[in-house]
């Protein structure tokens, strides 16, 4: 079951890192006005998607992809996800609730890419 888990978390960041270059501003509106060139950040973050969800894949790099994502996952957590809420919050923004259920999402994405930083079990 865990391999099929690990095959569904690659096609996400897949999925997520060519949707990065399909509607660029959907992301580029989530990127802090303080980082300059916003298309630089999102084209990045798309690359890096795609890159880590085909390292997940091989069993050689699986697990500094695993942790890769974690990585990812908390700075996007710190960079964007609290900083959007926070600013939602205050200019009492009708898509706040969206931010704040957001931010337990990122726990169980880290969880979830967490558990590939360990040896998978060989399959009987």
């Amino acid at each position: 079951m865990k391999k099929v888990f690990l095959y569904i978390m690659a096609f996400l960041y897949a999925v997520a890192g060519v949707y990065h270059f399909i509607n660029p501003q959907f992301y580029e509106s989530m990127i802090p006005a303080w980082l300059p060139c916003a298309s630089v950040f999102n084209y990045a973050g798309g690359v890096a998607e795609i890159t880590l969800a085909v390292l997940l894949l091989l069993e050689k790099t699986r697990k500094i992809s695993a942790f890769l994502i974690v990585a990812m996952l908390i700075v996007f957590f710190l960079v964007i996800h609290v900083p959007m809420a926070v600013e939602f919050y205050r200019i009492k923004h009708p898509e706040f609730w969206i931010s704040v259920i957001r931010l337990p999402i990122q726990f169980i994405l880290m969880w979830w890419a967490w558990l590939y930083t360990k040896p998978m079990k060989p399959q009987a």
